[in-house]
């Protein structure tokens, strides 16, 4: 079975260039494209594993870094769609936040802090299920830091193409500003 690339449904964005959204789309589209060849490519190499041990684990290898690249961003791209909209103070990912961070403005602080990380890569907020708690982390390139057992809830792609075009590297915060007044919170609420 083959992956399929989503698509998504995102009007205009303030402060994100409706150009910036096409190429990254792209990007994505190269991610779905890659994980399939990459599968492809496993089940020609697995004829004779032993003689292709190496050219296998290097296959493998990289299958973590395209398959990672896949779904962070269908879990960043889907929180544009249906607008910009406010995280609900009823909602249980509010309640989380303001239990751990003490408060949405505390947490706020924390994930710009955490956007600002040296490197290419993503913010990531996590829900582990196991312990019904929220997990706030950097994850490096697509795949180095993903949490085991968890599910994504909130991805900020802080990658330089999803930002180059409409802001210099030394303007990533006013990125991450655009990121968070276009982002649907109700999309990434609806997550836990």
């Amino acid at each position: 079975m083959k992956y399929e690339a989503k698509t998504f449904e995102i009007g205009e964005l303030d402060g994100i260039s409706k150009q910036t959204i096409e190429e990254h789309m792209g990007l994505y589209n190269g991610y779905v494209k890659n994980v399939n060849l990459i599968h492809d490519k496993i089940v020609e190499l697995k004829e004779d594993s032993e003689k292709n041990a190496y050219a296998l684990a290097e296959v493998q290898r990289r299958l973590g870094f395209e398959f990672g690249g896949m779904k962070n961003h269908e879990a960043y791209f889907a929180q544009f769609e249906g607008g910009a909209k406010g995280l609900n103070a009823d909602t249980e990912l509010y309640k989380s936040i303001v239990h751990l961070w003490d408060s949405y403005d505390a947490f706020m602080t924390h994930v710009k802090v955490t956007a600002m990380t040296r490197g290419v890569g993503w913010v990531m907020l996590y829900l582990d299920r196991g312990a019904e708690r929220l997990v706030l982390t950097w994850v490096d390139e697509q795949h180095i830091g993903q949490l085991p057992n968890t599910e994504i809830i909130l991805a900020l792609d802080m990658w330089e193409h999803s930002y180059m075009r409409d802001y210099v590297p030394s303007q990533k915060k006013e990125y991450v500003e655009a990121f968070f007044k276009n982002l649907n919170w109700e999309v990434v609420a609806n997550r836990i």
